[in-house]
């Protein structure tokens, strides 16, 4: 085989140059501030973000801070560099809003998924000043008055939408959805009495529920949840009614693989910690931890059973931030 010649030579001596100062820029991840863009203030997604970024930040080397965009979370970080500095942490909406509405935004194409992180059981809040005092009540009174009760939701897309909506269908009820920016100008529009219910995940409600500032009718898991004792599942008035909360992280597609491997160890390690798992679940969320595939795996199913959603209670069309 004849010898390079000199312009081969110098491309294949440049292109090995850019891999191996790519492998030791990986190596030395992070060298700077890592960013998780996460939800409004006062959400699980908030204070999730909070409590792992400082479990991680003495391990990875490097401040982790928490930046909060609301419903424009995913966008942002779907748009930032595929560095490893900015992570996305963020449930439902993130890779199901654009089934609703344009989202700027593949969640498919333009995310990588790290690891699953908690999950927590939506449940059914209504405002005490509500006469209902179960699922039965309530689906009752909102026959008995159609189009007068409202329910606070945030983003579209976000569990407490799709699960609102869902109810809406499936209960056969005509409820007024009142949008929010987040989970928690939602809860503060309900404490004060502007709407009337909610379906949020567990662990931004349930000391509200335990103080009585809240009245929790019912949990939209299969079966009773240790989360929220002694509250029995909607699906024993609504059957088939089922609703979780999930919340994952993610980085910008083309992140490389060495940075993500780096943050799922990361991650998962901090989501073992005993003392992070009961800080979580006196919290109302459970810890997860995954790998990026199963993460991927998820998302996928996820979006195709809420497609089968939007086709069958006719969502998506009309439908307002």
């Amino acid at each position: 085989m004849p010898p390079l010649g000199f312009p081969a030579r110098i491309l294949a001596l440049g292109a090995a140059f850019l891999c191996a100062a790519a492998a030791q820029a990986q190596e030395a991840y992070p060298g700077k501030v890592v960013r998780i863009v996460t939800a409004a203030p006062g959400s699980n997604n908030d204070w999730g973000a909070r409590l792992l970024a400082d479990e991680i930040s003495p391990s990875l080397g490097q401040r982790v801070i928490v930046e909060n965009r609301g419903g424009l979370a995913a966008e942002v970080v779907a748009k930032s560099p595929p560095d490893g500095y900015t992570v996305l942490f963020y449930g439902p909406a993130a890779w199901t809003q654009q089934l609703f509405r344009p989202a700027g935004y593949d969640p498919v194409r333009d995310l990588a998924p790290v690891t699953l992180a908690m999950t927590s059981p939506i449940v059914l809040v209504v405002h005490p000043s509500l006469p209902a005092r179960s699922v039965k009540e309530l689906v009752a009174l909102a026959r008995a008055r159609p189009g007068d009760l409202n329910y606070a939701s945030g983003p579209i897309g976000a569990t407490p939408f799709i699960a609102g909506e869902l109810f809406k269908h499936m209960a056969k009820v005509n409820i007024v959805r009142v949008p929010y920016s987040g989970t928690g100008p939602s809860m503060i529009g309900l404490l004060s009495g502007e709407v009337e219910l909610m379906f949020p995940g567990a662990g931004s409600v349930w000391h509200f529920v335990q103080q009585n500032r809240l009245r929790a009718l019912g949990v939209a898991s299969a079966r009773p949840s240790p989360l929220t004792p002694g509250l029995q599942p909607i699906a024993l008035t609504v059957p088939g009614y089922e609703a979780t909360s999930m919340i994952a992280f993610f980085v910008p597609a083309k992140t490389p693989a060495a940075i993500v491997t780096r943050l799922n160890r990361e991650l998962v390690q901090a989501l073992a910690k005993p003392d992070v798992r009961e800080r979580l679940i006196k919290g109302g969320v459970e810890a997860v931890g995954s790998s990026p595939e199963d993460l991927g795996a998820y998302v996928k199913a996820d979006i195709a059973k809420i497609e089968v959603l939007v086709r069958s209670a006719g969502l998506g069309a009309g439908e307002k931030p």
